[in-house]
């Protein structure tokens, strides 16, 4: 089910709610369970099995982790069971077709492509369940007893098929008591209204200018509109995922759930290793924590900092897809850190460490984003060539720079682009915070005619709208 349809909004969510408040909360977790299979089985009623697989072997796995107590051989092979399952359960989903056409092109066999689909979020509710285990092994945590209370934490359904990624101990005291009062519901509404504001009227429709644009012939490309068509699809993601993230952990509020945040306007990053601090941080705080650090992190000297930064962001790149774009992608980010890190260091030990300081923000801000631009026509390209075709087309510049379709983009969503980078950063909460303080009228009605306002033409929007997945659906 997907958060931008009628169905969740005027259906689901109301008459979940409700239930979920009048119920004796001694039942609410299993009322969680239970609406979050019926969320999760709508759109896969078979592969909600491959959710409570995970969800049970992580479970067990935790028991045989804490029963184990100081007996380490047992409880380091609970742990290597769990991940061993888990990363099976996703490596054959989401990329043994991968794997298969691969051998196929190298040896030049035949073989059978092994599964047709991919469960949606499976790379999302694997991570999360696995951090339960990950942590309980390292004591981190307390050990789970409840099965009800444990299956609760792992179908949550705001953040169940495109996160944020949250860990169990983000939400391990809340499972157990938490408090809900009107507050934090109307803070929760005006999150989730301000997200599919993001989604459905932003997103939504600046994703036509990328989709457009992609199915150009690239060979008759102009410059113009080849950049104007990435700069639409940068938008997009940043809309629909961040927006996406808004609603769940306006969700989680209605719940009584604090989730992580999971953006911080990375498109005002002046590098690339800022942008990643910046983006998918449930993402980024997961293999930091899971990868890098378990490595050696920066631990262990330069040479091994730099091996321990490539291997996050290979896994990075794969865990995004199985395709050559996803795993190069992820690897170039990885190299563009490393030179960051390389450029930092040498300052530093040279004493000239505040050169940086003196670079204008502009500079940096155009260095990072057009480096994550460029990332993003990998991403979201179908080859390695096709990707590398566009960009030379963005730089192409003795060819046509523009033509008629270059102007129909400007005056049609020219409005739209204004909107969405104004948006992108953080110049309106900083508004509306500076103008609540004067009037304080502002802030306790304001949010009330925001709220209204985006839900009315977020609904006028989806009557006439088909289907709108969430782009991390397909994570």
């Amino acid at each position: 089910m997907v958060f931008s349809s009628l169905t969740f909004l005027y259906i689901f969510l109301p008459v979940t709610l409700v239930i979920y408040y009048i119920v004796p909360k001694q039942l609410r977790n299993l009322f969680i369970l239970i609406s979050g299979l019926f969320f999760y089985a709508w759109g896969e009623p078979i592969y909600v099995f491959v959710l409570i697989a995970s969800t049970m072997i992580d479970y067990f796995a935790g028991l045989v982790i804490y029963k184990a107590g100081d007996r380490q051989a047992l409880r380091k092979l609970a742990l290597i069971v769990s991940m061993v399952m888990n990363l099976s359960l996703l490596g054959f989903f989401k990329y043994s077709n991968f794997i298969i056409e691969n051998i196929n092109n190298i040896f030049g066999t035949h073989y059978g492509s092994p599964t047709s689909l991919l469960p949606i979020g499976i790379s999302f509710f694997t991570f999360q369940s696995m951090s339960y285990t990950i942590d309980l092994y390292r004591k981190n945590i307390s050990v789970q007893k409840n099965p009800i209370t444990f299956a609760a934490f792992v179908t949550l359904f705001p953040q169940i098929v495109a996160g944020p990624i949250v860990r169990y101990e983000d939400v391990a005291a809340e499972l157990n008591e938490r408090v809900i009062d009107i507050d934090l519901i109307w803070d929760g509404i005006l999150r989730f209204a301000v997200g599919l504001g993001k989604k459905v009227l932003i997103a939504n429709n600046i994703g036509v200018v990328w989709t457009n644009v992609k199915a150009m012939d690239l060979s008759e490309l102009p410059v113009a509109t080849a950049w104007l068509g990435i700069a639409a699809y940068t938008l997009q993601i940043y809309f629909d995922f961040s927006g996406y993230s808004d609603m769940a952990i306006g969700l989680g509020k209605m719940l009584g759930f604090h989730f992580p945040e999971n953006f911080n306007y990375p498109y005002m990053s002046n590098s690339i290793s800022e942008f990643w601090r910046r983006w998918h941080m449930t993402l980024s705080g997961w293999f930091k924590s899971y990868v890098y650090f378990p490595l050696g992190g920066s631990r262990k000297g330069l040479a091994r900092t730099i091996f321990n930064t490539a291997v996050v962001w290979f896994l990075t790149g794969v865990w995004h897809g199985a395709s050559w774009n996803f795993i190069l992608w992820g690897s170039l980010y990885g190299v563009l850190i490393i030179i960051e890190k390389l450029v930092t260091t040498a300052l530093t030990k040279a004493g000239k460490q505040d050169i940086f300081t003196k670079i204008p923000s502009i500079i940096k801000r155009v260095y990072a984003i057009v480096l994550v631009m460029l990332g993003w026509v990998l991403f979201d390209t179908s080859t390695i060539a096709q990707a590398f075709s566009y960009m030379g087309r963005m730089f192409r510049f003795g060819s046509s720079f523009y033509d008629s379709y270059t102007i129909y983009i400007l005056v049609n969503f020219g409005l739209l682009f204004i909107i969405a980078i104004i948006g992108s950063t953080d110049l309106p909460k900083k508004l509306a915070i500076k103008l609540a303080d004067k009037v304080p009228a502002v802030g306790n009605y304001g949010s009330v005619i925001l709220m209204a306002i985006l839900m009315l033409l977020s609904t006028a929007y989806l009557v006439n709208a088909s289907y709108n997945p969430f782009l991390y659906f397909n994570f």
